[in-house]
């Protein structure tokens, strides 16, 4: 007997949830990397809703997508303030000796360890919503969740591997449609239009992950495409922002009195990091576009 994509979906969701659920404790101990592997686990089932929201009833995993959004939020504010004070410290290492002792000083305070106390008070924050009822709802339900989505019978009987296959060509149309405007726009709204390429592709990374044990290397394959255009443009808005940030710090550094000449070779160091990251993009959004194996 044919598989169900309801059931073939229950399981992935299953395994989704249970990366969610195993790192709460790590990050009510502040464990290394534990915010960033609770705020994967978030996105991960928000985006499977997304693209498999056909085979659920709309209400409940409209309210689901919400909760789900809310706590990737606080994890967000934690694990950008993490990204950038890892950033920024590495940056800082390498351009030691282009600056004195008490200008590393001054730099590692309005870089480093400003982000680092951002990072602690989002931290707290994210703690204050785990102990929360509305948190505590939140598992609850997921928990249910687990072996009980609230499915549509009438469409999650249908064929899992054919209904898999719709959803995967779906997404990867998606991100086509986006690489094809890009070339179109101007220079400015080509860095938003990226990173909605980023999140598309994102989104067809875990949409293909669901389904590997339903269509196995075909999934696993166009996955591991969509995850290589993922990082490609994460890494290059991780450069656009932390440019734009330093040259934040610059200005207020410069009206604190304080050298800002500095800053500038840090941004300018952040700014060629960008241009070779996308310049990586045009060969690795190539690569992701090709036919998914019919079966």
């Amino acid at each position: 007997m044919a598989t169900t994509a309801g059931s073939a979906l229950v399981t992935a969701l299953r395994e989704d949830v249970d990366r969610l659920l195993a790192a709460e404790p790590e990050v009510r101990s502040d464990a290394p990397d534990s915010v960033h592997q609770m705020r994967v686990a978030t996105r991960r089932l928000r985006s499977v809703l997304r693209s498999y929201r056909g085979l659920f009833d709309k209400q409940p995993v409209a309210a689901m997508s919400a909760e789900l959004k809310w706590l990737a939020g606080l994890l967000g504010e934690a694990r950008d303030a993490e990204v950038r004070a890892d950033r920024f410290e590495t940056l800082l290492a390498d351009h030691a000796g282009q600056t004195s002792r008490a200008d590393l000083d001054a730099l590692t305070a309005r870089l480093v360890n400003a982000e680092r106390n951002r990072y602690r008070a989002a931290h707290d924050e994210v703690l204050e919503a785990l102990d929360s009822a509305r948190y505590r709802d939140l598992r609850a339900e997921l928990c249910e969740w687990r072996t009980d989505p609230p499915l549509r019978h009438s469409r999650a009987a249908a064929h899992a591997a054919e209904f898999f296959e719709e959803v995967l060509r779906r997404d990867l149309d998606r991100v086509e449609s986006l690489v094809r405007a890009e070339p179109t726009v101007t220079a400015t709204e080509r860095i938003e239009l990226l990173h909605d390429i980023r999140k598309s592709a994102k989104r067809l990374r875990y949409s293909c992950e669901a389904a590997e044990q339903t269509l196995g290397d075909a999934a696993a394959d166009l996955g591991t495409r969509a995850k290589k255009l993922q990082t490609v443009l994460g890494d290059h808005r991780d450069a656009v922002e932390s440019h734009e940030a330093i040259l934040g710090r610059a200005a207020d550094a410069a009206t604190a009195g304080e050298q800002a000449a500095v800053y500038e070779i840090l941004a300018a160091a952040e700014d060629a990091a960008a241009g070779r990251e996308l310049s990586r993009y045009p060969a690795t959004a190539a690569a992701l576009f090709g036919q998914l194996d019919a079966r």
